[in-house]
């Protein structure tokens, strides 16, 4: 497969009164066209300062102090990359919702309570498709106006100067007029249709009704399916979808799943998935990535994690799952998180590692490789590489 985003030493901070919360310290990882990657990690770790970093959408305090996030749109093996960190904020606008959408936690907070369910599905097609929804309306007049009507002809050349310079002088001045207003009309007219559609292939009944509802008529469910239709809209190359199910029930979660499962193998190139659910990343994904206090511990496809957990933490982690034959107390991780804005000298996780060891406390390990696309980032197996060398 061939790469689609990486981040490379990513580095973001937080500025507050307590101190800089150090909040993401040298991640680097990768999702290649057509793989489900998931990032587990428990709460607080880093998983969703990750993806933000990556959109370029972090908040103050926050700020991206390092690193690259590397943005590889072709799907032909091409190394050309742009850094999406090197970017204008107006490029960024044109790739978030285009070739880049992110489903947030909460749908409450993502939807306005104060729009139609179509006018915010419409929104994304009037930002990112507005090129190509006016071919489409100026073909349909082709098809429609006779070249031996004059009055319409004018009108159409009006139509076609909106479509490809909106900003010259004469719409300007037509601005106020009810000519342009019909094709503002006409516009919104086709991003409308282009949303009822959307939602409809999100196997949500009644569509064209759903979309003349508003956020409060609606389930946690059906408002979930709406936020996964607007950020599908302009088919992008990656989705982000962030605790995604978090806040459903178990059988809507399964829906919600299964749902993105169909949507990756018929419209989405590849799927970054934030979760704490080790469950559904066994299930839905191909390669895991767990995080553990802004670190990046462990890298493998799947079904390698979950049969040989390498890092502790991820070992421990697995651990502290419930199992159908479990006999007796789970395990647990001992101590508790770090404070971030004093972390642990070297490794993070050693002050709660059983298999620490005095070099851990002084320096942080380096990614390695120990095993088909399996890396680590623990002293165990960098010793263990030195001893065979």
């Amino acid at each position: 497969m061939s790469k689609l985003i990486e981040t490379i030493d990513l580095v973001t901070n937080f500025y507050t009164h307590e101190g800089v919360v150090k909040a993401l310290d040298k991640v680097s990882l990768c999702v290649d066209h057509g793989c489900t990657f998931g990032l587990v990690g428990e709460s607080g770790c880093g998983k969703s300062v990750t993806v933000r970093s990556m959109m370029r959408i972090i908040q103050e305090p926050g700020k991206i102090d390092g690193g690259k996030v590397l943005f590889y749109p072709g799907n032909n093996g091409s190394e050309t990359a742009i850094d999406l960190l090197q970017q204008s904020e107006a490029t960024m606008k044109a790739l978030r919702g285009d070739k880049i959408s992110m489903i947030f936690q909460e749908p409450n907070s993502a939807l306005n309570p104060i729009m139609s369910i179509g006018e915010q599905v419409a929104e994304s097609f009037l930002f990112h498709r507005k090129k190509e929804m006016s071919q489409q309306i100026l073909m349909d007049m082709d098809a429609s106006i006779s070249k031996a009507n004059p009055l319409k002809s004018i009108l159409k050349a009006l139509y076609r100067l909106a479509a490809t310079r909106p900003e010259a002088l004469i719409l300007k001045l037509f601005s106020k007029t009810p000519l342009l207003k019909s094709w503002e009309n006409r516009l919104h007219k086709e991003a409308m249709r282009r949303a009822v559609e959307i939602i409809a292939k999100l196997s949500i009944p009644h569509a064209q009704d759903i979309a003349r509802r508003y956020p409060h008529n609606l389930s946690g469910g059906m408002k979930q399916r709406i936020v996964i239709a607007i950020a599908l809209a302009c088919n992008p190359l990656l989705l982000i979808a962030d605790e995604a199910t978090s806040n459903l029930d178990v059988t809507i979660q399964a829906q919600i799943l299964d749902l993105l499962k169909d949507l990756k193998q018929k419209v989405i190139s590849s799927v970054l998935l934030i979760t704490h659910d080790l469950g559904i990343v066994a299930e839905t994904c191909d390669r895991v990535g767990v995080m553990y206090a802004g670190n990046l511990c462990e890298v493998a496809d799947v079904k390698d994690l979950f049969s040989e957990p390498r890092h502790p933490y991820t070992r421990a982690l697995l651990n502290a799952v419930p199992r159908f034959a479990h006999e007796g107390e789970l395990e647990s991780i001992e101590g508790n998180v770090p404070n971030l804005v004093n972390p642990p000298s070297g490794c993070r996780f050693h002050p709660r590692c059983r298999d620490a060891k005095s070099i851990c406390k002084d320096a942080f390990p380096e990614s390695t490789k120990v095993g088909n696309n399996h890396q680590v980032a623990c002293f165990l197996y960098t010793e263990k590489s030195r001893e065979k060398s």
